[in-house]
């Protein structure tokens, strides 16, 4: 019998797979592009929203605001809600949360009404991938993980590839309301198979630590401040500063809070298995990188290449296509290297790719340009599927939960990061630049700018050579396991 991705592991040990474990993992798998499609999909319609509201356009980076400090500062108890509720509850409440919020924004006739709506919505976003996370962690035997998780995953890393394509193209077409509307059926849809299909795991759990709560809920809110201040409140240096010195403050006092404390949020235990350590880090560099690309790519088409918007919207196509068609072949690839010549050699590989594009698109190679971009798309999938997978994979159970909302944490700050470390990098060399624009000194600029990138993407080898060699040529299972 071929073994099949996501076959169930029930107590009878039946090989043939469950129709409803295949539900459920689609669940999830549309739940992360929801969220994840949702963080970008409102820029481009920020300005139709503020002609409707009768808004300052520039007042309206409070609708983004809203939704991503929401999500920063629920993220920390969502590992707890899901141990003390069962991750079948939780998942459908925040499923319910997010497609309500949706609703409420679309029908919001002022700003303050559409800020509420938003905060709604970033209570059930922050729940909802990594509680996804952890139903794909206690559905599926660890031996399957990585296969499940590089299926549900994938359409999450393409929502914020099509959310400024898609959100111009309804905001042009219908009405900026769709960009909301959209998340209805889906959302319906999804409740439902999640109320009928999925098993609602719980774990025996201590009383909910208030006290770590508040610290991490205000470390990821004023760093997430701090990273994205200069470009959504344009803050100045000094309140920058100011929120960054909190928000560090605020994590060393959660991490002294913790050291002897077994009821805290993230038992530091966690950091007692090498793998998730290593992952954890490897995650908080390789997310750094691979931030700055959907940030960096349009841009330079635009105004290094002299792209069209839309048509540097269409070139992220490729990188959609690259990413969507790796997922089968992760776990063959993954189980036949192993996790530490995977991680490093697509590490490597991803900043050459990341020199080789402004390479052909400055030489005027144009029909190249969507050939380079699918091969990133291709091998920044195969890193974030392996990342999340080698964290998470050796964790027992009763941690599984608080490392699961830990990585949700370090990959929300981490993103952001990543297109704030772009931005300023760009910065640096237009200022050196300066006062001339001219097409060859910004073709100048993208240059330096991309090989700063390069060593900032290949940073994170140097954690994953430390990855065990053996750990995981049994990242699935093989046909000869499997027959029956």
């Amino acid at each position: 019998m071929r073994w099949h991705p996501f076959q169930h592991h029930v107590a009878t040990a039946d090989p043939r797979p469950s129709a409803s474990v295949h539900w459920q993992l689609w669940t999830v798998a549309f739940g992360f592009f929801m969220q994840t499609l949702d963080t970008t999909i409102v820029n481009t319609a920020l300005p139709s929203m503020a002609k409707s509201l009768h808004e300052n356009p520039l007042h309206m980076h409070s609708v983004i605001v809203s939704y991503v400090l929401t999500v920063a500062m629920m993220l920390p108890a969502s590992g707890w809600l899901a141990d003390r509720f069962g991750v079948k509850k939780v998942f459908f409440s925040a499923i319910l949360l997010f497609t309500l919020g949706s609703l409420l924004c679309a029908r919001s006739s002022t700003l303050h009404e559409l800020e509420i709506s938003r905060v709604i919505q970033g209570i059930g976003g922050a729940m909802m991938v990594p509680v996804g996370r952890l139903t794909v962690m206690k559905i599926v035997p660890r031996s399957q993980y990585m296969a499940a998780m590089a299926f549900v995953t994938m359409p999450g890393q393409v929502g914020p590839l099509l959310g400024p394509a898609l959100g111009g193209f309804l905001v042009e077409y219908a009405s900026w309301h769709w960009i909301f509307l959209i998340n209805l059926p889906v959302g319906a849809v999804g409740a439902v198979i999640t109320w009928l299909l999925m098993p609602n795991y719980t774990m025996q759990t201590r009383g909910f630590d208030f006290f770590g709560f508040v610290l991490l809920a205000v470390g990821m809110a004023t760093l997430t401040l701090a990273l994205g201040g200069s470009r959504s409140l344009e803050l100045g240096p000094r309140y920058i500063a100011l929120l960054a010195v909190v928000g560090v403050l605020a994590l060393l006092g959660y991490w002294l809070h913790a050291r002897r404390n077994e009821d805290a949020l993230f038992n530091l235990k966690l950091f007692e298995t090498p793998t998730f350590s290593l992952g954890l880090l490897g995650s908080l560099l390789g997310r750094i990188g691979s931030g700055m690309l959907p940030f960096m790519t349009p841009l330079f088409l635009q105004l290094g290449v002299g792209f069209a918007p839309f048509h540097a919207g269409l070139m992220m196509i490729p990188m959609v296509i690259g990413s969507m068609g790796t997922k089968r072949m992760i776990v063959q690839i993954v189980n036949r290297f192993g996790y530490r010549a995977v991680l490093t050699g697509a590490t490597l590989a991803l900043a050459a790719v990341n020199l080789v594009f402004p390479l052909v698109a400055l030489m005027g190679w144009i029909y190249a340009i969507p050939v380079v971009l699918f091969f990133q798309g291709v091998v920044n999938a195969m890193r974030f599927t392996s990342m999340n997978t080698l964290t998470l994979k050796d964790l027992p159970d009763t941690l599984a939960s608080g490392g699961n909302s830990l990585l949700s944490m370090v990959m929300q700050l981490s993103m952001s990061l990543g297109v704030t470390t772009a931005g300023i990098l760009l910065g640096l060399f237009v200022a050196s630049h300066a006062p001339s624009t001219s097409p060859a000194n910004m073709h100048g600029v993208f240059i330096a700018t991309y090989l700063c990138m390069a060593v900032v993407i290949a940073l994170p080898a140097l954690v994953f050579l430390r990855v065990p060699p053996d750990t995981v040529k049994n990242a699935v299972l093989t046909e000869q396991e499997d027959k029956s």
